[in-house]
C-alpha cells in the first residue's frame, strides 16, 4: 500500500492528477486498507491512514473548497494558518506553507495510525528499535514518530490521536 500512496503523491506532485483525485483516491485506499482488520504483526503494523497533512497557498480557501464541495466537517481552525477538515474516520489537514519552516505546496506527511499505540505499552519502544535498527532517523513530536521513507517523503506514526 506504501507504494500505492508513494506513486500517487509523485503523480500529485508532478501534476498528473488533481487535488481531488489524490483525496478520493486516499480515502478509498484508507476504506479499503480498515475492512482487512487489525492484527498484530510487525511492530509496525499500520491500521489506517490517521491524517493527510497538506502544505496550501491559503489554508482557508482549501478550508472552504472541501467543506463546501465535500461536506466534511471543519474543527481545531485556529483562525490564522490551519485546521482540520473530518470526513468519516479521515482527517485532511491543510496548513499554510508560509506556516513552516521551508514549506511547499504539495502533501506535506501522510500519518498512520498503528495496532496497538494507545493500549500496549511494549509497542512504542519496539517501533522505535525497529527503525534504529534499520538505521532511521526518528523525530519524536506529541507522542508520534516521524521518518523518511526511501523517497524522502515524511511519514508519521502513532495512535488514533497524533
Amino acid at each position: 500500500m506504501e507504494h500505492i500512496i508513494s506513486q500517487l503523491l509523485h503523480e500529485y506532485e508532478h501534476g498528473k492528477v488533481t487535488r481531488r483525485q489524490l483525496i478520493r483516491t486516499l480515502a478509498l485506499t484508507a476504506t479499503a486498507a480498515s475492512t482487512v482488520g487489525t492484527a498484530e504483526a510487525a511492530p509496525a503494523n499500520a491500521v489506517s491512514i490517521n491524517h493527510v497533512s497538506m502544505q496550501v497557498a491559503d489554508y482557508t480557501k482549501t478550508r472552504d473548497f472541501y467543506a463546501g464541495l465535500f461536506g466534511m466537517k471543519v474543527s481545531d481552525d485556529d483562525g490564522k494558518t490551519q485546521c482540520r477538515l473530518t470526513f468519516g474516520d479521515n482527517i485532511l489537514i491543510p496548513r499554510n506553507a508560509t506556516s513552516r519552516p521551508g514549506g511547499k505546496i504539495g502533501v506535506d506527511h501522510i500519518a498512520y495510525t498503528l495496532a496497538n499505540w494507545d493500549t500496549n505499552k511494549s509497542v512504542k519502544p519496539a517501533v522505535e528499535a525497529e527503525l534504529k535498527r534499520r538505521g532511521l532517523t526518528i523525530r519524536v513530536t506529541e507522542g508520534s514518530f516521524h521518518v523518511q521513507d526511501p523517497d524522502g517523503f515524511e511519514v508519521q506514526m502513532g495512535g488514533k490521536k497524533q
